[in-house]
């Protein structure tokens, strides 16, 4: 075989076998699991981006194995997989340094790597996934290895909503099944095809639009829909890094990743827009977007904000693909990342702040930022990119979404978007003002951490820098074709048949 075909399952494995490995290496073996588990990383990275330039220069990478008759095992690299798997094992590269810090010391450290680098793997097969069986497949792996995690303190408070998780995340990959089964009847295929792979002669518009809704509905459930959104604030319950985890990089980007690949890839844009289908989902994104934003208004609790606030955040990406613009599409492609890197930075915040001080709760994080400085500063950066501040990821991903609404004739978008930036104001600033100029109540605060040349862990604080530099530097760079928001043209020109310049 050659690396054309290798390279998919390589990638997806790498981090399965080192997370099987770390199974059997035992909590105090602190230096085999962290070597073992980085070099996986970083070789996993780099086989990425090697793939990455490839994609780019035109080659092609596949594995197809058949399964059933019809169906087959398929797994595939194209522009689109190419984004969220460098966003996958970027941010997992990161995310572990930092969860090396916010777990040391910690019981059952190898189970958590172990079932985290698992779930990284899913995320990575769902990624390459060249059709919807097999994303179904990984999309189920990825709920049962993140169920271990969200119940890692094992409280019976983190059971039950463990359970919640499961029952909410299990019915959604039914839905994905459901609709999975009924187009293989109905086409013979449930390949992904740039450009859509249905002609809409193989079935009735009522059909069509009925299989629309059950695949929507159970990608929804991960990315969060409302009413289908309670599992997220409450998973906030399991450690930082698990909230990283399902927020930025995996859990609920492989809901939103769903959503596109149905809408661009099976049923096409053209397809979509005659079925009169994009408005409903794009209403419901607009709704998610506002919802989310009020109810993280009246949130004290840091991380349930932030959860409520990715609730709102992550349908920016669907309500970019639904809006059938050119540009709205390169807005709501670009946010996969976006999104990503700019909530890792405030869970990451969250973690230090939680960690070094004892405190979850903004009314109680008066003088945080003279304490913590550089963390404080990485959080206002992160918040200030939601907000759209230009040059951060978020104003460049507002930007894109707001003029691609208006070249769509979808204005009413637009007071979306400034209806939730008003929002992301208001539950943001509040806390950056707390913290750097709110009296400090130090009765209130608890060192967790002994003293260090730092301000915090450097295995914390580090990390979070590192991500909130990139909150900048993807804006600054935006321009650029290796840039986000290059390939996230590049993207969208496949999906429309457009020639780059």
């Amino acid at each position: 075989m050659d690396l054309s075909v290798l390279l998919p399952p390589t990638i997806i494995l790498i981090s399965a076998l080192a997370s099987l490995a770390i199974f059997f290496i035992g909590d105090d073996r602190d230096r085999l699991r962290t070597a073992l588990y980085l070099g996986a990383e970083v070789l996993k990275l780099g086989l990425v981006l090697a793939m990455l330039w490839g994609i780019y220069l035109g080659e092609s990478y596949e594995i197809r194995v058949p399964v059933l008759p019809g169906i087959d095992f398929l797994l595939r690299a194209d522009a689109l997989s190419m984004l969220f798997l460098v966003l996958s094992a970027g941010l997992w590269l990161v995310t572990t340094l930092y969860s090396i810090g916010y777990l040391r010391d910690a019981p059952h450290r190898s189970r958590f790597y172990a079932f985290f680098g698992l779930s990284v793997s899913a995320t990575a097969g769902i990624a390459l996934a060249g059709n919807l069986f097999t994303l179904f497949i990984f999309y189920e792996i990825l709920t049962l290895a993140t169920y271990p995690l969200v119940v890692h303190r094992e409280t019976r408070e983190a059971m039950r909503i463990g359970r919640m998780y499961l029952i909410y995340t299990l019915a959604g990959g039914v839905a994905v099944l459901a609709g999975a089964i009924a187009l293989q009847i109905i086409t013979g295929s449930t390949e992904f095809v740039t450009g859509g792979a249905l002609s809409g002669d193989e079935a009735s518009p009522a059909v069509l639009i009925a299989i629309f809704a059950f695949l929507v509905l159970g990608f929804g459930v991960k990315n969060a829909f409302v009413p289908l959104h309670s599992w997220l604030p409450a998973a906030m319950i399991a450690p930082t890094p698990v909230s990283a985890l399902l927020h930025g990089v995996a859990v609920v980007k492989a809901g939103a990743f769903g959503i596109v690949r149905v809408v661009y890839d099976i049923f096409g844009i053209e397809l979509s827009a005659a079925l009169g289908v994009t408005l409903p989902l794009a209403l419901l994104a607009s709704f998610t977007i506002v919802y989310g934003s009020v109810k993280a208004l009246f949130e004290d609790e840091l991380k349930k904000r932030l959860a409520y606030s990715t609730v709102s955040q992550v349908s920016y990406i669907v309500l970019g693909v639904s809006l059938v613009g050119f540009l709205s599409s390169m807005g709501g492609i670009v946010h996969l990342v976006h999104q990503g890197v700019m909530k890792v930075t405030l869970f990451f915040c969250a973690g230090v702040i939680s960690e070094t001080l004892g405190i979850k709760h903004i009314s109680k994080m008066g003088g945080v930022g003279r304490r913590l400085p550089w963390t404080m500063t990485a959080f206002t950066v992160g918040s200030l990119g939601m907000m759209g501040l230009p040059p951060m990821a978020g104003f460049i991903s507002k930007w894109y979404l707001g003029t691609g609404a208006l070249e769509a004739g979808q204005g009413w978008a637009v007071a979306v978007l400034v209806a939730s930036t008003l929002l992301n104001t208001a539950y943001f600033l509040p806390v950056i003002y707390v913290a750097f100029f709110g009296k400090p109540d130090k009765e209130k605060w608890e060192e967790k951490r002994p003293p260090s040349r730092f301000e915090a862990d450097w295995l914390l604080l580090f990390p979070t820098l590192i991500v909130a530099a990139f909150v900048i530097l993807v804006g600054i760079l935006a321009g650029l074709w290796i840039s986000p928001l290059g390939w996230a043209e590049f993207i969208a020109a496949q999906e429309w048949g457009y020639e780059l310049d």
